[in-house]
Parts: structure tokens; sequence; C-alpha cells
């Protein structure tokens, strides 16, 4: 049996520090970036947008629809380009996040192993079966979480494509309405 030394809680402390030092910047990055891009955006509102003076111009409604159709999709792509700059920001941060989490669960994993490994070696005789149904049913539990992960991957994929395909409908449904009017 190993017992821990105060040089290993200390640096066990130490790691644990610099690992929360680590995520907390990536998270403090991602804020960054989204206030950055809430700042651009409400420049650009303020700013940048159309000039609003024509629908107020209008001489007869026809206009003063035309002018209001013409403000319109401008409206919406930059609402939709904006919606997809968070989703990016969101989705970076996320897979930084992700990426630690998986390193410190691959890490967990090996330790876990080897101590396995070790308790096997160890073991008294007559334990044998004990320890193959120990190691059968670690084995079955990583083989569980690699499934989840992947079937959780492969849910982002679909729901990412599907709110692309609903971006480009909404943006065709723009066009096409400011058309007809």
């Amino acid at each position: 049996m190993t017992t821990l030394t105060v040089e290993q809680i200390l640096a066990a402390n130490k790691t644990a520090a610099t690992e929360a030092q680590a995520l907390a910047a990536t998270a403090f990055a991602g804020f960054e970036k989204l206030v950055a891009l809430n700042v651009a955006t409400t420049k650009s509102a303020l700013f940048e947008t159309a000039d609003m003076t024509s629908v107020f111009s209008a001489k007869n409604p026809t206009d003063a629809l035309a002018a209001q159709a013409a403000l319109v999709k401008p409206m919406a792509e930059k609402s939709i380009a904006y919606g997809k700059s968070v989703y990016a920001i969101a989705s970076e941060t996320s897979a930084e996040f992700a990426a630690a989490a998986e390193g410190k669960f691959a890490e967990a994993q090996k330790t876990a192993t080897a101590a396995l490994d070790n308790l096997a070696k160890n073991a008294p005789a007559g334990t044998e079966s004990v320890v193959a149904v120990v190691k059968s049913a670690v084995a079955a539990g990583q083989n569980a979480l690699e499934t989840a992960k992947a079937s959780a991957k492969k849910a982002v994929e679909v729901a990412e494509k599907q709110a692309t395909a609903m971006t480009d409908n909404v943006l065709s449904s723009v066009k096409t309405n400011s058309r007809k009017k």
C-alpha cells in the first residue's frame, strides 16, 4: 500500500491550481471575445445601419414599405452573423474545456489501469476470477464512456447542420420577401 507524502500532496495541489488557472484564463478569453463582439455589434447598430430617414421621408405607403423592406434584409443578415459569431466563440471555448477534460480523463484512466494492474499482481492466490471481473467491468465502463462521447459528438454535428440549414432558410426567406415588396 502506498502512502502519500507531504511533497506529493503539495505537488498535486500545485498542479490543480495551475490547471484551474488555465481553465479560468480560457473562460476569460472567451468572455473577452464575446464582449468585443458585443461592442462591435452595438457600434454597428448605432452608426453603420442603413439610413432610417428614407422610411420617414416616404411620400406614399408603397415607398415606405419599400424603404422598410430595404432595411430588413441587412438587419436580418447582421443578426444571423452575430448569432454565428456567438456560437463560434462558445464552441471554441467549449472545445478548449473539452480538450482539457479529455486530457484529465485519459490521465485518470491510465492511473486507474495502472492501479488495477498493480492490484492484480499483488492479489492473493485464488482471487484471479475476482480481478478478471473487476478488469472486465472497468473495460466495459470505459467502452460505454467512449460510445457516449462518440454519440454526443455526432449529435452536436447533426445540430450544427440543422442550425446551418435553418439559417440558410431564414436568409433565403428574407431575400425572397424583400424582392417581392
